[in-house]
């Protein structure tokens, strides 16, 4: 059995503070085999329908129980979150009783059904596998295959797709509905399809609605439900300089690489290597690496760009500094007038190119070149 190193010292850490912890995150990334890892003392599964009749008088199931009670696929059922609160108020010091709550949703969507627990509840995020999940010489593998365990630990990688193809048509067909993305599966799985080619790309409401057939406002709301379902991240534009022209619409990227493989019709690293979006690729994967890497502490990423052309691909601040990353297949980048606009303008301290391999070099004192596996945040 893998173990998440990284999310199982998370969930042990919120376990000393909150009476109940929210591990959300996508579905099939590997929620309920940490969850049982910790080792549950009763585990509700709310797709299975003999939990779900159980828990339809939640405090009769719940009050009698003690030890660490895990509820898989909350969103299922938001009724359970008013009831929870009396539970965790009858043990302030969670003595007799703590909670687990998995759910295949956004923080976001769940915070809005658990207001009743504010104070009580902790939201921890987790996506597949990360780099330091898996051997070093398997990057590639977790790049093209994408970070959900089934797909990366197939036999091959012609197993990994038809996982996925299989994982896709799930998806669309029952977990994005019960989301609320009232379109025919062959309707979503088309949209999110468009939205795949758009990867890494600055995200055009009017001119994807065009396509789509729709408005605006309903596209909108079609990306609104991708993003409550974790399938997709936008990253906001940074704009603080009122003399420059900014782009002000959000980037859009598929947050597992193997799902954006299989939606591409990519079949294979060779055929990835050849592929126009082979950059954009990279790019999605490697900051969705950086990303989950940065400490909790960083609230909130972005990317920065110019209508001059100027651009970073990420951008956040912690402790009064700033900081940014370039993602470059490649394995000689040279320091570039974006960069240098982008050191100035933002008054970054340290800027790093983050490539597949190779070794690392200094392009100036504040810039760096480094590979994926070997970068780590700033202290």
């Amino acid at each position: 059995m893998q173990v998440r190193k990284h999310e199982f010292e998370a969930i042990t850490a919120y376990r000393e503070v909150f009476p109940v912890v929210a591990l959300v995150g996508p579905r099939q990334c590997g929620k309920t085999t940490l969850a049982r890892q910790l080792g549950a003392a009763h585990h509700f599964d709310l797709e299975d329908p003999r939990d779900l009749e159980a828990l339809r008088n939640p405090m009769l199931a719940l009050e009698s129980l003690e030890g660490l009670i895990v509820l898989d696929e909350i969103q299922r059922m938001p009724e359970l979150f008013p009831a929870l609160r009396v539970l965790v108020d009858q043990d302030p010091n969670f003595q007799r009783r703590q909670f687990v709550i998995l759910g295949s949703a956004s923080p976001d969507l769940l915070l809005r059904g658990s207001e009743s627990l504010a104070g009580r509840i902790g939201f921890l995020e987790m996506g597949g596998f990360r780099l330091s999940d898996v051997p070093p010489d398997r990057m590639h593998d977790l790049w093209f295959r994408g970070g959900l365990p089934r797909a990366f630990l197939a036999r091959s990688h012609q197993a990994a797709s038809l996982w996925l193809e299989n994982y896709i048509r799930t998806f669309v067909e029952r977990d994005l509905p019960q989301l609320g993305l009232a379109l025919a599966p062959g309707q979503i799985r088309q949209f999110w399809g468009m939205l795949a080619h758009n990867h890494g790309g600055i995200l055009n409401l009017a001119e994807l609605g065009r396509s789509f057939g729709c408005s605006e406002t309903t596209v909108k709301r079609y990306v609104g439900r991708l993003q409550d379902a974790m399938a997709i991240r936008l990253l906001q534009p940074w704009h603080e300089n009122a003399a420059k022209r900014l782009v002000q619409r959000p980037k859009v990227y598929l947050r597992d690489a193997g799902v954006l493989h299989r939606l591409l019709g990519i079949e294979s690293p060779d055929q990835l290597a050849r592929h126009l979006k082979l950059g954009a690729s990279w790019e999605g994967f490697a900051l969705e690496q950086v990303v989950r890497s940065l400490p909790a502490t960083v609230r909130d990423v972005h990317f920065w760009a110019t209508h001059s052309g100027a651009e970073l691909d990420l951008f956040w601040e912690t402790g009064g500094a700033r900081f940014g990353v370039e993602f470059k297949y490649g394995d000689a980048p040279k320091l570039t007038r974006s960069m240098r606009s982008a050191l100035d303008d933002l008054g970054l301290e340290r800027l790093w190119v983050v490539v597949p391999s190779g070794r690392g070099y200094r392009l100036t004192e504040s810039v760096e070149v480094v590979p994926l596996s070997t970068w780590t945040p700033p202290a």
